[in-house]
């Protein structure tokens, strides 16, 4: 009974002093509301690099030809490195121990066509493991196998990009299109990917959905290798079965590569695994920065409750002089102005909550900010909230308790 009657004079108080409470909510709200965006902004920051790292495999390798000037190119040349090669793929697959799957891809930018549409593209030749190992997932059709590999067949898979560009709602199943001067038979398409925003090591951002995949044996018979890029092929990709033996696998891979292109450079290696866990560090403290600046609002508003109180508790001497006179004990004027201050600080928490969700969507909506909410920040933000009432109305409710109840009654 004695909570229910001081809820009830606490809500009581709100609403006879609504712009007073609401000045005084201020800071909880725009507390809360911090929080709750800035913790979105971080888990979606955390969840496209996820998506990204995923995109290159985190139980890959990836060994990737470097971009060479022409100065660089003729010194790596007078040194009898001739690039990445199939040979390379070959003896890492044969010597490297753990190594589930390998694949190799060769590129070159270069118009596709159907009929009078044309888009720029990057064409590349892979080998069947290749899209097993990046996680690619087909939207229709069938993907690159053995028999396509083999037979030097003229195949093709293409990126939703360039499928949506060049047929639009025509099913290009079956359909012929024109790289170079080469036609090529559509067998499937890609579903949507991720674009690569950033350049990670020698992997260049871009659209992965502009793609076009073809068999790398057909690639390699069909278009010319001349002053497009150094070797004869420009990835090497394998997947290793333990993510622990990551950095001594790709150690050994450098050996190898460093004897085979004669102590040059001209080769990067990139670890997807490694760059993730760099990442989520990164982000952990980058998401404890945003976490700590937004708790100060709370933590203001904090204060703000706490001054309100003590003001409440002055005006209301009188009042409380009275209740002791009664036979109201100190623990119900404190449970009395407690209840009060939570009263405010749940109030402000759940108009905080409704307007971080909304900032969020709408940083998401209007911004190239990607956000994503998960409950805990919610929880946090709340329970934060309730944490910060209780803490800053305590100091004026046990003031309110300690006063005599003589000098209260004579207070004016």
């Amino acid at each position: 009974m004695q909570l229910e009657e001081n809820v009830r004079l606490a809500i009581s108080g709100l609403i006879d002093h609504k712009f007073r409470s609401f000045l005084t909510m201020l800071g909880i709200i725009f507390g809360v509301a911090s929080v709750i965006t800035m913790l979105s902004i971080g888990e979606g920051a955390k969840r496209e690099a996820i998506a990204k790292y995923q995109d290159l495999g985190v139980n890959n390798i990836i060994v990737r030809e470097k971009t060479l000037s022409d100065e660089e190119l003729e010194e790596v040349r007078a040194k009898f490195s001739q690039g990445l090669s199939l040979k390379d793929a070959e003896v890492i697959s044969q010597i490297v121990p753990g190594v589930q799957r390998i694949a190799s891809q060769a590129e070159i930018n270069t118009d596709v066509r159907y009929t009078d549409k044309s888009v720029k593209s990057t064409v590349i030749g892979i080998t069947p493991e290749y899209p097993v190992m990046m996680n690619y997932k087909m939207a229709k059709g069938e993907s690159i196998n053995e028999q396509h590999y083999n037979q030097r067949l003229k195949v093709c898979i293409l990126g939703a990009g360039v499928a949506r560009s060049l047929f639009q709602k025509e099913d290009p199943i079956g359909q012929l299109i024109k790289i170079d001067d080469q036609w090529m038979e559509v067998i499937g398409v890609f579903e949507s990917k991720t674009l690569f925003t950033e350049t990670v090591g020698e992997l260049a951002a871009r659209d992965l959905n502009t793609d076009v995949y073809l068999p790398l044996s057909t690639f390699l018979n069909r278009f010319s290798r001349e002053n497009v890029l150094t070797g004869e092929i420009q990835q090497i990709t394998m997947q290793v079965e333990n993510s622990s033996r990551l950095m001594e696998t790709s150690t050994l891979v450098n050996e190898i590569l460093k004897r085979h292109h004669f102590n040059n450079a001209d080769y990067s290696i990139v670890i997807p695994y490694e760059l993730l866990k760099q990442e989520e560090k990164e982000r952990r403290i980058y998401n404890f920065l945003l976490g700590a600046i937004a708790a100060i609002s709370l933590l203001v508003g904090g204060i703000g409750i706490m001054n309100i109180m003590l003001a409440t508790v002055m005006e209301r001497t009188r009042e409380i002089g009275i209740r002791r006179s009664i036979g109201a004990k100190k623990s119900d004027i404190m449970s009395q102005f407690v209840t009060e201050a939570v009263a405010i600080s749940i109030t402000g928490g759940i108009i905080g909550v409704l307007l971080g969700i909304a900032l969020s969507l709408i940083v998401s909506l209007f911004t190239d900010v990607s956000t994503y909410i998960r409950i805990y920040s919610i929880i946090i933000a709340f329970a934060f909230s309730v944490i910060v009432g209780i803490s800053f109305g305590y100091l004026p409710a046990k003031n309110a308790a300690d006063l005599k109840p003589v000098d209260s009654i004579r207070h004016e």
